[in-house]
């Protein structure tokens, strides 16, 4: 599965110019064109990263920055044509992952790029889902100060639907998910875990997460 990226740019040049590069490099793309509530879009878009210019109409990048780390860790490059020490300390100290001055050399934004990736993914045991933080080690999804334990049937069950989110995933491929798991699993037993994750999401905030597809399967949203 490609790495989605979301630029945030608002010079439609280098927009173009940044998603062709992206794109060439085997990433998936996505370009912001409307600059109002950019952290929203942010939080909406699922990107795996994000690049951030500073200079946008509506809101400083840094402040955009700013709210979007209040509630998600997705990785951040702010791209700017300023270059001193005081603004490149301030991205930072907001929760940037790196900081590239205009005009970039394009290898080195690309190996930029996937070392922040490659970092990142050594916390891949942390996930995103709309409003709320996945643990995937201690088996927790939280939403601000709710929290709900999962079982382990409930959490491989969970991380299955979120890394096919959108997309069908069917009884048979859960059942197989679950068969190296300690305790054995039937069909009336998948149901079970699957209603009382429903359960857990909606203490959490979320209901209607999941979505049954008869005779396909499961979807979550």
């Amino acid at each position: 599965m490609k790495n989605k990226i979301l630029i945030i740019e608002d010079d439609a040049v280098l927009r173009q110019e940044l998603s062709l590069l992206l794109e060439n490099a085997g990433y998936e793309t996505l370009c912001l064109t409307d600059f109002h509530d950019v952290s929203g879009q942010m939080k909406r878009s699922r990107a795996e990263l994000v690049l951030l210019d500073i200079n946008l109409p509506e809101m400083n990048g840094e402040m955009i920055l700013q709210d979007f780390r209040k509630t998600h860790n997705t990785p951040v490059i702010m791209l700017t044509s300023r270059n001193t020490e005081l603004d490149e300390l301030l991205s930072m100290s907001y929760g940037a992952d790196d900081y590239i001055t205009k005009p970039y050399h394009p290898t080195i934004l690309l190996l930029r790029i996937s070392a922040v990736l490659k970092r990142m993914a050594k916390f891949s045991n942390f996930r995103n889902y709309h409003q709320l933080q996945a643990d995937l080690t201690k088996g927790t999804l939280k939403n601000g100060d709710a929290e709900q334990i999962l079982t382990k049937n409930e959490m491989i069950i969970f991380q299955l639907l979120l890394d096919h989110q959108g997309e069908i995933v069917t009884r048979d491929e859960l059942m197989t998910a679950l068969w190296d798991n300690d305790e054995f699993v039937n069909d009336n037993a998948l149901s079970v875990n699957i209603s009382r994750l429903r359960s857990k999401l909606t203490e959490c905030g979320l209901p209607n997460a999941i979505e049954t597809r008869k005779k396909q399967g499961y979807l979550l949203r």
